[in-house]
């Protein structure tokens, strides 16, 4: 059933549809056409049980809020809807198309971004006062705005719902769009994880002094050894030590997080089990 409004309300009336023109601050962008399908099943049958909220608008009526009840109406062939008219202004309209759309849980966080920076900039009130406003935290009201940051290819897989809004923030770490957007078609080819991209994104620790240990440790080594070194320090993409002693000797790889770890381990772990497959393949 579609979203409840507060029951307080009175001085319901009805009015033909034709008569309603469309909140032009409806903040949702993308439509679910099947549950907009079943809630004009439903409607057809039991009609509208929950009143739109209009306001008087030039010779007519303005949708405030409602706009899948009118649209299933629409489609149910109905002529007439119950509605509740009250005064209410531009920045109300956004507010309460917004409220009603959060506590549905049914706009895309680009969706909310855009509205969020509606309230901003066409109506002057602080990221502190839409988050007061909507019932959101404000790191939460911030970090969803950032989003609008992203390259525009990039928002619009996050429209279509193609890489989810966590995946999205993490994205925020890189400045360059170029390898955003090659990032973002790689989420959506291999399905990366939010950790993996978190992971990937993650700045580098910065190099740490070469120690006179490991200055010895390298002159061990033949031209063959360092050059190893460096390919495996490439491979890996850590800091990778050879140290030489003799015929023996040990390697020491580096790592900066548990993250960081998973990566390394998982790398080597795949090299091994290509090796396996290999040796399988000749038995």
């Amino acid at each position: 059933m579609d979203e409840a409004w507060p029951q307080e309300m009175e001085g319901i009336r009805r009015l033909r549809i034709d008569e309603i023109s469309p909140n032009p601050y409806q903040p949702r962008r993308q439509r679910d056409a099947d549950g907009l399908a079943q809630l004009s099943e439903s409607v057809r049958e039991h009609g509208i049980l929950q009143p739109l909220v209009v306001r008087v608008h030039d010779s007519g009526y303005q949708l405030i809020a409602g706009e899948r009840r009118l649209l299933a109406a629409q489609q149910a062939g109905l002529r007439e809807v119950p509605v509740v008219v009250r005064e209410c202004g531009d920045r109300e309209m956004l507010e309460l198309a917004l409220v009603e759309n959060l506590q549905r849980q049914d706009i895309n966080c680009i969706e909310s971004a855009w509205a969020y920076s509606r309230l901003i900039q066409e109506f002057g009130i602080t990221q502190e006062e839409v988050a007061t406003r909507l019932g959101r935290s404000r790191p939460s009201v911030a970090n969803t705005l950032r989003l609008l940051s992203l390259p525009q290819r990039v928002q619009e897989s996050l429209l279509a719902g193609k890489i989810s809004e966590g995946l999205g923030r993490a994205l925020l770490a890189l400045d360059d769009a170029d390898v955003i957007i090659a990032l973002c078609e790689r989420i959506e080819r291999e399905g990366l994880s939010v950790r993996r991209v978190e992971a990937m994104t993650r700045p580098r620790p910065e190099p740490q002094p070469v120690s006179r240990e490991t200055v010895a440790a390298g002159r061990g080594l033949d031209a063959n050894g360092r050059l190893l070194q460096d390919r495996l320090r490439q491979a890996l993409g850590t800091k990778v030590t050879i140290r030489a002693r003799g015929e023996s000797g040990a390697i020491e790889i580096e790592y900066y997080s548990e993250e960081d770890l998973d990566r390394i381990s998982a790398h080597i772990l795949r090299e091994e089990r290509s090796d396996d497959s290999l040796v399988g393949g000749t038995a």
